[in-house]
């Protein structure tokens, strides 16, 4: 999820094919749950964008996976962002996620998937 610049009520980033410097007219960014802008612009969402807007509008034509692309990016940084915000799911979401993962893989092969939760999950497909 996006978030809102400090100080900026209803201020959020906005998905996009690329980050570009913060700016009075710029609030896109194609890095996950990055935060809009600081100073007064046009260029932001008035709510917060989630995981469908992010898979929409930046994820779109094979890029920023796993690095974002734009003013910015860093190594791994939008792969990071997405495994972070899987650590703070609850068991219950995790288990969703798992479940999403499992029908999404191809082929069938044994999958491990350790970053979900504490204890490794097993899927075979």
């Amino acid at each position: 999820m996006t978030r809102q610049a400090q100080g900026r009520s209803g201020q959020y980033a906005k998905y996009a094919p690329a980050s570009v410097s913060k700016s009075s007219s710029a609030g896109s960014t194609a890095l996950c749950g990055d935060i809009g802008a600081s100073d007064a612009s046009t260029g932001h969402s008035a709510t917060p964008q989630y995981l469908k807007e992010f898979v929409e509008n930046t994820l779109k034509d094979n890029k920023n996976w796993p690095t974002s692309d734009g003013t910015g990016s860093s190594s791994n940084d939008n792969a990071t962002k997405v495994a972070t915000d899987l650590t703070k799911l609850t068991p219950e979401e995790k288990t969703i996620v798992a479940g999403l993962l499992a029908k999404t893989i191809e082929g069938g092969e044994v999958v491990e998937i350790r970053a979900v939760s504490s204890t490794s999950v097993m899927v075979n497909l």
